[in-house]
């Protein structure tokens, strides 16, 4: 058996000093020093040996807080493991003290493609594996050919419209991992969040719905539609990705902020459908009568095409299984919800036909966080306004 762990960290705007990222907004050198401070130590809290990372504006940023943890790392095990050639030093208690560190660990970033001059930046994503990867990482942020979403006809009417995708507001990182004797297919997002996308007049200095002093109700709910289309239209390009892997048999983990709760549309199209229990009931989809319906042999193997393209949440994996109640990875206005996931494809569920292990635990990273109600909430800025996650996997060791 092998035991691994898997993390999901947005860093909130992660870059240099004196560098104007947002419109007004940099951090000086000593918030940037602060800001690093706080990474590097949630870091090494987290010790995970795969960790996806979001909200990334450029790599030296990313690797500056890595080389901190890892000089963090290389002190504490000064300190906590005993010299070599002593007896107890074989004891478990040791084992579990010792952080393993990040000198040797690959990192694979992703640029975003939106990302322009200071002030309008973008950030990207990043993934660090101490495994190192199989293959080269592949960037996925330019549709092509472009997503075409047409709308169907409702009775008569002809020229229902229909919805295009060019571009990822944020690419998707895809990586190999090779763990446990097999090689694991990781995606890291960052999906569209639920900020509006306000359409602003050629040669107006703002977006008309952007102006708080004149509200615009009608206008900013059209924002929140642009957004949420864009974050599903995202969600649909990922799921084609996931199926994909997993139709070639490769066990898909998938991290990131998706900004919208476990249940939300976009969510449940990236996780796939949960199967009716029976499908025995239901008319054929070419019923020629009313008694025409699903077969038996064919009901079980409509819930076995249904269950081996399905992931499953790591958190709710975790819920099921422990007396905790809620988890929650960002929080607004007194909302807490979990915005950050980790999915597992059934190869991570035991007792199922591919199964190559299983969650033991899962972590989560939160106490940092406000809910803007209070007067430490811009403390934020400098550290994260997201929880930290992670799964702590025992792999079955297999070939590769």
């Amino acid at each position: 058996m092998s035991d691994v762990t898997i993390a999901s960290f947005n860093v909130k705007n992660l870059i240099g000093p004196e560098q104007e990222y947002y419109e007004f907004q940099k951090y000086t050198a000593e918030e940037y020093a602060w800001k690093r401070d706080w990474l590097a130590d949630q870091v090494l809290t987290l010790d995970a040996d795969v960790i996806g990372f979001q909200e990334v504006f450029e790599p030296d940023a990313l690797e500056d807080v890595m080389e901190e943890a890892d000089q963090r790392a290389r002190a504490l095990n000064d300190v906590a493991q005993p010299a070599r050639g002593v007896g107890y030093g074989r004891k478990a208690i040791f084992r579990r003290l010792k952080l393993e560190g990040y000198a040797n660990a690959a990192v694979a970033f992703a640029p975003n493609l939106n990302d322009s001059e200071p002030g309008q930046r973008r950030p990207g994503l990043a993934v660090v594996s101490r495994f190192g990867f199989v293959g080269e990482p592949e960037v996925i942020q330019d549709i092509d050919p472009p997503l075409e979403v047409p709308f169907s006809a409702l009775g008569g009417e002809t020229g229902a419209g229909s919805f295009t995708l060019k571009r990822l507001s944020r690419p998707i990182l895809k990586v190999r991992i090779a763990m446990g004797g097999r090689v694991v297919t990781l995606f890291n997002c960052h999906l569209k969040s639920k900020l509006g996308e306000y359409d602003r007049p050629p040669g107006a200095d703002f977006a008309p719905a952007a102006d708080l002093t004149d509200y615009d109700p009608v206008g900013r709910a059209l924002g929140s539609l642009r957004a949420g289309l864009r974050r599903m239209g995202e969600a649909f390009v990922l799921r084609r990705l996931i199926v994909a892997e997993l139709k070639a048999g490769n066990p898909v983990i998938v991290l990131g902020d998706f900004n919208d709760h476990e249940n939300a549309v976009s969510s449940e199209i990236i996780a796939g459908e949960i199967p009716f229990k029976n499908y025995a009931w239901m008319l054929r989809h070419d019923a020629q009568h009313a008694g025409d319906r699903y077969s038996r042999e064919e009901a079980r193997q409509i819930r076995e095409d249904v269950e081996a393209m399905r992931l499953h949440s790591a958190e709710s994996l975790f819920v099921q299984k422990s007396l905790r109640d809620m988890v929650y990875t960002a929080t607004f206005g007194g909302k807490f919800e979990s915005i950050d996931r980790i999915y597992l494809s059934r190869h991570f569920l035991p007792g199922t036909p591919d199964t190559v292990g299983e969650m033991t635990y899962f972590s989560v990273l939160n106490d940092h966080l406000t809910d803007g109600s209070h007067p430490e909430a811009p403390y934020n800025k400098l550290a994260s306004d997201h929880g930290q996650i992670m799964a702590h996997l025992r792999l079955r060791d297999g070939a590769a």
